[in-house]
């Protein structure tokens, strides 16, 4: 099957057998044949191109437009005017050769719901010199109606047929038509301009255009004339203009058949990017990033570098954002169940939020069923399994990589007999350990034992006599108040070369809300020492930690 996203002049591009003899005489993609362009010497077609009346609203996208909100607002007005306008009623055509700009084989035809945004080709038969001399005479052989202009060039088949598959399937369509001289196609008014940049695109490799609208017109033309390096063109430069978040999120609403070109692609990737790093502390920006539609919202929930406290955060606003935008709860299910619970990374939720997923009546309780049982399982895993699925998923859905958190996951084992009792277990990259010098701290994700709620953090300070720094790990409570809690609590560590946890320090607390205790020197040595490149404390890259609580009675 052909790659109708490529074109023969593209070094890169393989087609099949049955054209491979034409894809040998191609040329180099760079090729500038723009000294033919419209000129008798150097073409054996004639293009007549009828131009079709718009509604007075719908001129083109790019006219009158100064800035990409301006040309976003315009389209969607002209794609509403569209809907109600049938410009081109192909019933009045029955003795042309119709194509469209998916060409199906005639047997198998099933009309698109975007047919009013196909190209519309025709092809006559020969008129004789004088006609040919007088083409833009609007007397031609068919109702011109809706007709209120004609322009037309000399082509050459061969430089169009090389750079668009369109062009290529109407002059290599096997049908007598295809050998004459004189085609035909019909474009709104407001494509004018866009085509004949496109046209001029395909003989010189270059654009006359700059201003973003324009170009946004020109790479919907490439479209859907289906010119792959002419959209490759425009994609580059629009890259290369300052992104703003209106801008990065017109490219990522462009319509689906410009967003699955592999030619657009490195554009929406830098709109996602862009959208991503914006908005990265989405609590910053809690009041513009709940007026985003679904298309920026997943570009944002896609970044491993949201600036979130935990898993649990993202999780409640997307719940907020999609109550807000699909009051119907049948609507927010759908968007809910196959767009955003896959950008959730629900196996780095806490528990207790896991339990809430499962009675969200936002959710389908199969999806939510479904999601909440693969987090567990992923839970369960031990640590090297876990790196393995996370490393898997990367090139996908990211479902089991971890985030930038700003409070650090933790794993949490819980006991109710013979005393209450948890076993939590927190794990820190190297990276993250030496960004804590000279003075930050770490906090882990809450756990909760006996219906309190805890954490912990580690801690870069100077030992008790101030003469060296050391890394230091704390025991706080959340609830501030006259609640007194009675603890106690152990930490250990693991140690080469067992790579077992060896207990570090011990010791019983009565917490008050707010209050932390535990040991600034954790590991008895300078900070030079713990992070040396042979520490005793980092096994593949991380320190591992565990803390048992257990109350009192």
């Amino acid at each position: 099957m052909k790659d109708f996203n490529s074109d023969l002049f593209d070094p890169g591009t393989v087609m099949d057998s049955s054209s491979s003899d034409y894809s040998r005489s191609a040329s180099s993609s760079d090729a500038d044949f723009g000294f033919a362009f419209n000129d008798s010497n150097f073409s054996d077609r004639i293009l007549r191109i009828e131009i079709m009346g718009d509604p007075v609203e719908a001129r083109p996208d790019s006219d009158g437009c100064t800035t990409i909100a301006d040309w976003a607002r315009h389209r969607k007005r002209r794609r509403e005017d569209i809907k109600k306008d049938n410009v081109v009623d192909l019933t009045l055509l029955p003795d042309e050769q119709i194509l469209n700009g998916n060409q199906p084989d005639m047997d198998d035809f099933v009309p698109t719901e975007n047919q009013d945004e196909d190209a519309v080709a025709m092809v006559e038969e020969p008129p004789s010199g004088d006609e040919a001399a007088n083409s833009n005479d609007s007397n031609w052989n068919m109702d011109c109606s809706a007709v209120v202009r004609v322009r037309t060039l000399h082509i050459s088949s061969p430089i169009l047929a090389a750079k668009s598959p369109f062009f290529y399937k109407l002059f290599s369509n096997g049908m007598r038509e295809s050998e004459q001289r004189h085609v035909a196609l019909r474009i709104n008014a407001s494509e004018e301009a866009a085509l004949m940049e496109l046209l001029n695109f395909m003989y010189s490799n270059t654009l006359s255009i700059t201003s973003p609208p324009a170009l946004l017109d020109v790479l919907m033309a490439a479209d859907k004339f289906e010119v792959a390096s002419c959209m490759r063109y425009c994609s580059r430069l629009l890259r290369n203009i300052p992104m703003t978040p209106e801008s990065a999120l017109l490219y990522l609403e462009l319509p689906s058949t410009v967003l699955m070109a592999d030619a657009v692609q490195p554009l929406t990737d830098a709109a996602k990017q862009y959208l991503a790093s914006r908005y990265k502390d989405i609590t910053k920006f809690q009041e513009e990033v709940m007026g985003l539609p679904l298309a920026g919202i997943e570009a944002i929930l896609s970044s491993d570098e949201l600036q979130v406290a935990s898993e649990d955060a993202v999780y409640d606003f997307v719940l907020k954002w999609v109550r807000t935008q699909y009051p119907k709860l049948e609507e927010r299910r759908e968007v809910l169940g196959t767009r955003l619970a896959r950008l959730i990374r629900f196996p780095y939720m806490t528990c207790r939020k896991l339990k809430k997923v499962l009675t969200c009546n936002d959710f389908d309780h199969d999806v939510a069923s479904k999601l909440v049982l693969e987090a567990l399982f992923f839970k369960a895993e031990a640590p090297h399994r876990q790196r393995i699925l996370a490393a898997e998923s990367a090139s996908f859905n990211r479902l089991f990589v971890e985030r930038a958190y700003k409070y650090r996951p933790v794993k949490v084992v819980e006991f109710e007999l013979p005393r209450q009792q948890c076993v939590v277990y927190l794990d820190l990259k190297r990276e993250e350990c030496a960004n804590l010098f000279p003075s930050g701290r770490v906090y882990s994700q809450a756990f909760h034992l006996g219906g309190q709620g805890f954490f912990l953090s580690a801690h870069c300070n100077m030992d008790q006599q101030s003469s060296f720094h050391c890394f230091g790990l704390f025991l706080g409570m959340q609830e501030k108040g006259s609640v007194s809690f009675a603890v106690d609590y152990e930490f250990a560590a693991k140690s080469r070369p067992t790579e077992e946890f060896v207990s570090k320090y011990k010791g019983n607390y009565v917490f008050t809300g707010g209050k932390a205790v535990g040991y600034r020197n954790l590991f008895a040595i300078p900070w030079t020492t713990f992070m040396a490149e042979d520490s005793l404390y980092f096994i593949n890259g991380a320190l591992h930690l565990r803390a048992e609580l257990t109350i009192r009675h």
